[in-house]
């Protein structure tokens, strides 16, 4: 760190004395490369961005937007974003420039050029624009968000790199009015007021490239909370358009889970900091729409729904920045050279999905019923969920194949069932790894293992992972890998389950008041423009304990008559009715009529879902709380 700021006063002094401009080429990485933002000469929601390089020596630079960014298997083509782009040289002239592609643009002359200036569109309000289509938007937790109250920057989205400089030095001057909030795990270097008090200039320093896009950012409005989980220091940003959720009330929920996820992780080394920017939105016309989170190696960009209540927004935010924050294990610590020597225009992708996001989501899930912030039963229903929801994909697609192509088809479009599948994957090696080892080594264990041999700094062969992960353990966990994961031979999860005395039986669950286990309770008959309950009802208590029968036709709702036009709007309401709430229906039953007037009551049905065996044999119930139990 002393090494570093050194050289980047050294190099401000040199400047600052007038000598000749620092000279830039391939071998002299350590100058850095000066860029800013000024927030506060946004015009129309554009940012304007300067880069000044230093001088080349070379005739020709490229200057280039990412491609494709980490942690998202997609083209976002940052470079769509880029309007106005511009070179000058030293005497103030404006240069030619040649856009290459979309993401590209080439420099003659370059000895001679100084500076580049362009604007950046934001990509929040490209998402209902129609001036892109919905594939070509990057995901909002990898978007920019410039608006008079909040500034996202995911710094991907604004600063670039040139081909000649890619371990170059960077450093970052943000400006924007004095007031606003500003979090960022970037190093700050220094900052400046403005004369007249208005405006503040924040200098931030990164190594090369890879801290620039690393690192987000977000100014604004903001709600911000500090704290520390052990030894680690939590920043939470939080912007609510609406004000209807804060960075306090938000507080305990993250402290909690940051508190488990570092009690299960144990000896693996962690950050110092993690910063979480929480970006809530009220689904308006310009408002993100992609709603989950982006990884980083420090942070996480989470974008989530602002109508959700206290108790939803804390069960997302568990879900997904668990999720996050698993990542520094892998890919952030254990990854292969692609992810290592990750090229921004050209990329090449890992075989090991399975492992980067499908055993983080696995842990992700698992840790909460480990560290007991769930029951088994919840967990259990999380993993039934996960296994329908993997119907939807190719269970038969290998997914070391998928994971090398992801971002062209029919890969790309099964993408998501890495948090499917995936996460599945990882359940049974952690089953078979506690079994092979009498509850000693699990899948946790083994990510530690690996983090020891490899780490942030070493990455692994890509094609030689699985050997080396057979070798480490067992050879039926080798057998595992190279028919379900490296194979396409779909994952019989019964066999796993049978080994932890788990087992589908019939169980009464909660359910909402339009459904049962045998489907949604209502039909609609078109030749009596009517509205009227099906067999699906039976299985309702609810519904039952109020005298319903099958083709019972329901005329009113709380004293609204219902007829074809209002059908789906009044049934939506039915959808969301809570336990507590009074109700008044008035159904028909062979031209009678009958008024229910009550107060709801939680309704449950039986469904045949995953559950503990009660029968299971002793082997069975000391391999689950292995499993299960911390």
């Amino acid at each position: 760190m002393t090494r570093i700021f050194l050289i980047f006063v050294l190099g401000v002094l040199l400047t600052a004395c007038g000598s000749s401009k620092v000279v830039q080429n391939d071998l002299a990485t350590a100058i850095p490369i000066s860029t800013a933002i000024n927030l506060s000469e946004v015009v129309n929601d554009k940012a304007p961005v300067m880069i000044n390089p230093g001088r080349f020596t070379q005739d020709t630079v490229v200057y280039r937007m990412p491609k494709v960014i980490q942690g998202f298997y997609e083209v976002s083509d940052f470079g769509k974003f880029i309007e106005d782009f511009k070179a000058y040289d030293y005497n103030g002239n404006e240069m030619a420039t040649i856009k290459q592609d979309v993401n590209s643009w080439a420099i003659a002359n370059a000895t001679q050029l100084d500076e580049i200036k362009y604007w950046v569109n934001d990509t929040y309000d490209q998402e209902k624009s129609g001036r892109f289509s919905s594939n070509e938007i990057p995901f909002s937790p990898g978007g920019t968000n410039i608006e008079a109250d909040n500034y996202v920057l995911n710094l991907h989205g604004f600063i670039g790199y040139f081909d000649s400089l890619k371990d170059a030095q960077y450093t970052l001057n943000v400006t924007a009015p004095t007031h606003f909030e500003r979090t960022s795990a970037l190093q700050e270097t220094s900052s400046k007021i403005s004369v007249d008090g208005t405006q503040k200039t924040t200098s931030y320093f990164a190594p090369r490239y890879f801290d620039i896009t690393d690192n987000p950012m977000m100014y604004g409005e903001l709600d911000v909370e500090e704290f520390m989980v052990g030894d680690i220091k939590i920043v939470l940003s939080v912007y609510s358009p609406n004000k209807v959720h804060t960075a306090t009330s938000l507080k305990e929920t993250v402290y909690k889970m940051m508190k488990a996820q570092k009690s299960y992780l144990g000896d693996i080394d962690s950050t110092s900091r993690y910063d979480i920017y929480l970006y809530l939105s009220d689904e308006s016309a310009d408002a993100p729409r992609g709603f989950g989170a982006l990884e980083h190696h420090t942070s996480t960009v989470v974008v989530l729904r602002e109508r959700y209540n206290k108790e939803e927004l804390a069960a997302s935010v568990i879900d997904v920045v668990a999720h996050e924050f698993f990542h520094i294990v892998t890919p952030l610590t254990v990854h292969s050279e692609d992810v290592h020597y990750f090229d921004y225009n050209d990329p090449s992708f890992s075989k090991h999905l399975w492992m980067y996001e499908g055993v983080t989501e696995y842990f992700a899930q698992h840790f909460q019923v480990y560290e007991g912030l769930v029951d088994i039963q919840t967990y259990l229903t999380t993993i039934e969920k996960e296994i329908n929801y993997a119907k939807y994909y190719d269970d038969t697609m290998s997914f070391t194949e998928m994971s090398e192509k992801i971002i062209s088809q029919p890969y790309a479009a099964n993408y998501a069932n890495v948090y499917q599948k995936g996460a599945l994957i990882g359940m049974c090696l952690d089953i078979l790894l506690r079994e092979e080892s009498h509850g000693n080594r699990s899948m946790l264990s083994l990510m530690k293992e690996l983090s020891h041999i490899y780490g942030i700094e070493k990455p692994f062969e890509d094609d030689t992972l699985i050997e080396e992960i057979t070798a480490m353990t067992y050879p039926s966990v080798g057998v595992f890998l190279k028919t379900h994961v490296v194979g396409g031979t779909p994952i019989d999860y019964n066999t796993f389950f049978d080994k932890v005395g788990v087992h589908k039986a019939d169980l009464q669950v909660e359910c909402l008041y339009m459904e049962s286990g045998e489907g949604v309770i209502l039909e609609a008959d078109k030749d009596n423009r009517t509205v009227f309950f099906n067999d699906a009802v039976k299985g309702n208590s609810f519904w039952v304990e109020q005298g319903v029968l099958a083709n019972d036709v329901l005329l009113s709702v709380n004293r609204i008559k219902i007829i074809p036009e209002n059908a789906n709007t009044m049934i939506q309401h039915m959808y969301n009715w809570e336990p507590g709430d009074d109700i008044e229906v008035v159904i028909e039953r062979n031209g009678k009529t009958m008024d229910i007037k009550t107060k709801l009551t939680k309704a449950f049905t039986t469904v045949k879902a995953l559950t503990i065996n009660k029968n299971a044999t002793e082997a069975q119930v000391k391999l689950r709380n292995a499993w299960l139990h911390k």
